[in-house]
């Protein structure tokens, strides 16, 4: 018997699947389509790594049972090329980045080939390669054109050591989510997404997706951040009556307002202080808070810190004088960059008038009606009635919360209204490795878009990588152009897009990866759309699946897709630790795919990191479980080439034993066990732990006993096998003579009768202690189970001299004889 060598079989098929192209997209839409996509890598020089590993292990069983099951199956893979870390490997290297990131593509398209995975290659995408971001930059017109791509001077998030931009999405604790760098604000003209004007589908939608993870779509809802409350408009006399809007939730507190408070970032206050006495003080104010983070000013923990303007607003509703201050804890960027100051009733407006000697009003009192100003050690946020409140006095305050915002808007002075967290998405990037955008400044036209025939608007080769500025702007080639208007000389716009705009739609050119006038055909992708599932990392749960979700909708109001939501069942994996933490370099603790695959294969790879751990858990790697793996795949292997000689034999049909009987069980009961883990649950360990038992009882089977059943059962085995290891069980396939291939046989169904047990066994206690062991009918009532249980001969010989007080029986289960 030849041994089983997995090198050996990988490296055979792997090449044979490719010469015959089996893993091509059926177009047969007589099927039900089944579209499994994971989500794709960025080709880094490190190549695949273990969680990488699991992300695709996962796809390819969820893509191969789907296609066995009958469906047609769209399963691809591509790169997601763009990005900082390609810029910076240039600049440290003194190359192109394209040549290190297309060298980095290949490299992992082939350790991808390795693992075995069923990827469509001729529907491959890269996400760097003009055919590509030639419709980033389609895309980025027509939110153009629809009003959703705007260009604004802002505050943003800058990134001092990248030297760039970042979305709000891409701060974490303060800091750069790539690099970990401090980010400081820095006013610039940039690009932004409209998203906010979709905010309320984003959020209503997530209602319409029971097959995502609920942690993910409460990630979702709390960035969104709806809110629902009122806008009140202030006027400000000296300035002509300049309006300044706030949003509250609380508009019931109202006539407390005992000042506001603006950011410091925000356009009114250089003509608020000018040519007043604190107007220095307030200007060096102004440049510290740049230098801090959102997470610095906003903290519970942080020092409020403020600034009296000399300037005042007057109050809508009682014309009172209300003082304007600056003050750490209010942004620019979030609600109007104003905020009103109710002491009484809001914790951190309290603690800042006590600091600050600024009046406090109360204007809710408790039902006992005993809260004095002069008493107040806190703030006062429970429910009560209000007082000093003018026509409202007396009502209860949640009735005042929307008399209040309608008597606003009665007097056009704001009114109800919703307000959301979310921040419109900024998409400029100060540097070369990514989409420009396809914008041109002409003196005379002003902002000209570029005109769609003339795309795409290629990345130049003559640019300077010193990593002092964005390379783009060192191409005078690039800059220097003609207005596509008037014919002047005009300039390029030299930033480029968010790399998260190339991830946002790639699901959808996967669909008609090769057409060249658009980015995808209505008719092809409808074929497709939704996904079914998505595989990947929980880290993405805000930012690319927020983005998807808002190009789809995009589309789908342009009319170019026939839905609104992208993916229809979402899978998060876990990650994969080693001794309980995360692989990591720092921590000495990395496990290469490819150390494993040369050892003991891609198969055992697969299965072990399939059989560890649910997939939505974290996966803690494991030699001896690897180790396990492999000997159970030897265990297979043996099972079926020490019975070769069997499958070239055509048995007749004959009596079944018990024997026959019980494996016809077990086998039926594996089925029906391993279609539900897999189409139902996603719980792939199980699905395995039941083939495992499979091989047991196959092992323990009689060489006397029947071999029909036993021939069926090691056919329906190596199926049952074949998505979670694709190589060993086409090369079993092949040993058993099958024509084909085993990843287009036919997924096995259950038999039900199959299931239903003639005998069952039993365990007969005394006192809770097992004493003996009983086989009775399946259908064996309470009292024909403990009549056999009490004239069991050594039961007899255990209660002879003692009094039964009790005999409990367990269908199915035990007997429980209680004697004194």
């Amino acid at each position: 018997m030849r041994e089983y060598s997995a090198k050996e079989i990988e490296t055979k098929w792997q090449a044979h699947w490719e010469k015959i192209g089996i893993h091509q997209t059926e177009e047969d839409i007589s099927k039900p389509k089944y579209y499994a996509l994971e989500q794709f890598p960025y080709p880094s020089g490190e190549g695949l790594h273990m969680g990488h590993m699991r992300v695709y292990s996962i796809g390819d069983v969820v893509a191969r049972f789907r296609k066995m099951n009958g469906y047609r199956v769209l399963h691809v893979m591509g790169a997601d090329a763009f990005g900082l870390p390609a810029e910076n490997a240039a600049i440290q290297r003194g190359v192109n980045p394209r040549e290190w990131t297309l060298k980095n593509m290949e490299r992992i398209r082939n350790e991808q080939k390795l693992i075995g995975a069923s990827y469509d290659w001729d529907r491959y995408v890269g996400t760097c390669m003009p055919d590509y971001y030639k419709f980033n930059q389609w895309l980025f017109l027509l939110l153009y054109e629809r009003g959703l791509a705007y260009r604004k001077k802002a505050f943003v998030n800058w990134c001092p050591k990248c030297s760039t931009v970042l979305a709000n999405e891409q701060v974490e604790d303060g800091k750069c989510w790539r690099c970990d760098s401090e980010v400081t604000k820095k006013e610039l003209e940039q690009w932004f997404f409209r998203i906010t004007d979709y905010a309320e589908r984003l959020l209503t939608g997530l209602d319409r997706l029971p097959k995502w993870p609920d942690k993910v779509k409460a990630m979702q809802r709390n960035w969104i951040g709806k809110s629902e409350g009122a806008h009140v408009v202030f006027t400000i006399p000296e300035l002509n009556e300049e309006q300044v809007t706030v949003f509250t939730t609380r508009p019931d507190t109202l006539y407390g307002v005992t000042y506001m408070v603006l950011a410091p970032e925000h356009p009114l206050v250089p003509q608020l202080i000018r040519g007043k006495e604190q107007e220095a003080e307030i200007l060096q104010f102004i440049e510290e808070m740049k230098k801090q983070t959102e997470i610095e000013r906003t903290s519970t923990d942080a020092e409020k810190v403020g600034y009296f303007t000399g300037a005042y607003a007057k109050h809508p509703l009682t014309g009172e004088k209300i003082p304007i201050w600056v003050a750490n804890y209010v942004l620019v960027d979030y609600g109007t960059g104003a905020v009103m100051g109710v002491p009484a009733h809001d914790e951190r407006d309290f603690q800042f008038a006590k600091k600050y000697h600024l009046p406090i009003k109360v204007v809710i009192q408790p039902n006992d009606g005993t809260l004095e100003v002069e008493s107040l050690t806190e703030a006062f946020t429970e429910d009560g009635v209000l007082v000093n409140s003018g026509p409202f006095d007396g009502m209860p305050n949640r009735e005042a919360l929307k008399a209040i915002a309608n008597h606003l808007a009665e007097k056009g002075q704001g009114g109800p209204t919703v307000n959301y967290r979310l921040r419109d998405w900024l998409i400029s990037r100060q540097r070369y490795w990514g989409t420009p955008i396809p914008i041109i400044y002409c003196d005379s036209c002003g902002v000209v878009p570029v005109p769609k025939e003339d795309l795409p608007v290629l990345l130049p080769e003559d640019v300077v990588f010193d990593g002092k500025r964005n390379p783009l702007t060192t191409s005078e080639s690039f800059v220097n152009t003609t207005c596509p208007n008037c014919g002047k000389q005009a300039r390029r716009e030299t930033d480029t897009m968010d790399t998260f705009v190339d991830s946002s739609w790639y699901f959808l050119r996967y669909t008609d990866a090769k057409n060249d006038e658009q980015p995808f055909d209505r008719e092809k992708v409808d074929k497709w759309l939704p996904v079914d599932e998505y595989i990947g990392g929980i880290e993405h749960a805000v930012l690319h699946l927020l983005y998807s979700r808002f190009f789809t909708k995009v589309l789908y109001d342009a009319g170019m897709i026939s839905v609104d939501e992208p993916f229809n069942s979402l899978l998060t994996q876990g990650m994969v630790l080693k001794d309980g933490a995360k692989m990591s370099k720092s921590k000495g603790n990395v496990v290469s795919p490819l150390e494993i695959i040369d050892k003991y294969g891609a198969d055992t790879a697969r299965l072990f990191i399939l059989f560890a751990a649910p997939p939505d858990r974290d996966l803690d790697w494991n030699d001896a479980g690897v180790e396990g793996s492999y000997r159970f795949l030897n265990r297979v292997w043996r099972l079926v080439v020490q019975n070769e000689e069997l499958f070239k034999q055509d048995i007749p049909a004959g009596k079944e034993d018990k024997h026959a009987k019980e494996l016809r069980r077990l086998l039926h009961q594996t089925i029906k066990k391993v279609t539900h883990e897999i189409g139902e649950r996603n719980h792939f360990n199980t699905a395995i732990s039941s083939i495992m038992e499979l091989v047991n009882g196959l092992y323990s089977y009689p060489a006397e006993a029947d071999r029909r059943i036993f021939k069926e059962a090691l056919e329906t085995l190596v199926i049952l096998l074949a998505p979670f290891v694709p190589h060993i069980t086409e090369e079993l396939w092949s040993v058993m003579g099958k024509e084909g291939s085993v990843h287009l046989a036919s997924w096995p169904s259950y038999d039900p009768e199959a299931l239903v047990q003639d005998e069952v066994e039993i365990v007969v206690q005394i006192n809770g202690k097992v004493k003996e062991k009983l086989v009775v009918p399946a259908q064996a009532d309470r009292i024909e189970i403990e009549k056999q249980a009490l004239s069991q001969e050594k039961i007899q010989q255990l209660i002879t001299g003692k009094t039964v007080r009790k005999v409990i029986v367990v269908p199915g289960r035990l007997v429980n004889i209680v004697v004194s």
